[in-house]
């Protein structure tokens, strides 16, 4: 067969788990990093397609989700560390007895840093490259500037419930991605394993904390830029606007909730279960 069994991949998994929480903490950080930039080249590439005048409906919201994915495909076809591929992958290890505990632990919170750090430098790069602004519209924004706009406000309009549950069915979605692409012996193999969830995961409105690390502060950056257009095109007051795209309502409104929802869904959902089926002795 030119793909692996359920049982194989669970083994798969597990030996790559232990080689993640086994890095050195500076090859960790890097690739993290990488993973960082690379999923917010898909959000970015999202938040182009979605500001295009055909971008309503369920077509334009399929191809919102679909071009997302390229950002997982280079997380694991590149070669990085992203934290919510790693909330299975170092967990099923550490369930196995493979990885330690204390080393899933380095590497969820060393590659958490980096991947923050990785995705808000690219929105810094992004954000200077200039597509948020249009000095012909009346607000000074493009439309691409708008529609990140409007996705960090939705985001930080989520009750902590809301995201927490929206988090928990993003990352069982985002690590079944990942277990089929561990599935395939080839990289088309993996291409396809990884589009499918990823797009279904977009597509649905699901939160990842890695890919609200890109969507919300590319919102603050435009909104301290532009804070009166900002304001015109949100229909917010100014003062509404500089109280909520903040990092400090980032970080507790949704970033908070995602990532331990994003833990859940990786972990228990796919980690935990898979190991319960096909590993525990």
């Amino acid at each position: 067969m030119n793909f692996l069994t359920p049982a194989e991949i669970a083994v798969a998994a597990a030996n790559a788990g232990k080689a993640k929480s086994e890095l050195p903490i500076w090859k960790m950080f890097i690739l993290g990093i990488l993973a960082g930039a690379y999923i917010g080249f898909g959000a970015n590439l999202a938040t182009k397609i979605g500001s295009t005048p055909d971008a309503g409906g369920a077509g334009g919201t399929f191809l919102f989700g679909a071009v997302f994915s390229v950002g997982l495909m280079l997380v694991v076809l590149a070669g990085s560390e992203l934290f919510t591929g790693n909330a299975m992958a170092c967990f099923i290890s550490a369930c196995n007895g493979q990885a330690s505990w204390g080393g899933l632990f380095t590497n969820w919170v060393v590659v958490y840093i980096a991947n923050f750090a990785g995705s808000v430098l690219l929105v810094y790069i992004i954000y200077y490259g200039g597509y948020w602004a249009d000095p012909a519209a009346a607000t000074g924004i493009s439309a691409m500037g708008i529609k990140a706009l409007a996705i960090a406000k939705g985001k930080l309009g989520l009750t902590f419930t809301q995201a927490f549950m929206r988090a928990i069915c993003c990352n069982w979605l985002v690590c079944l991605a990942v277990w089929l692409a561990f599935a395939a012996k080839d990289v088309v193999g993996k291409i396809f394993g990884i589009f499918f969830p990823i797009m279904a995961f977009v597509s649905s409105g699901f939160e990842h904390c890695v890919a609200n690390m890109f969507f919300v502060p590319m919102g603050i950056v435009i909104s301290n830029g532009a804070a009166e257009g900002a304001a015109t095109a949100l229909k917010m007051t100014p003062e509404a606007l500089a109280a909520k795209f903040t990092y400090g309502t980032f970080i507790t409104a949704n970033l908070v909730p995602v990532t331990l929802g994003n833990i859940v869904g990786g972990s228990i959902f796919v980690g935990l279960v898979y190991w319960m089926l096909y590993l525990k002795k």
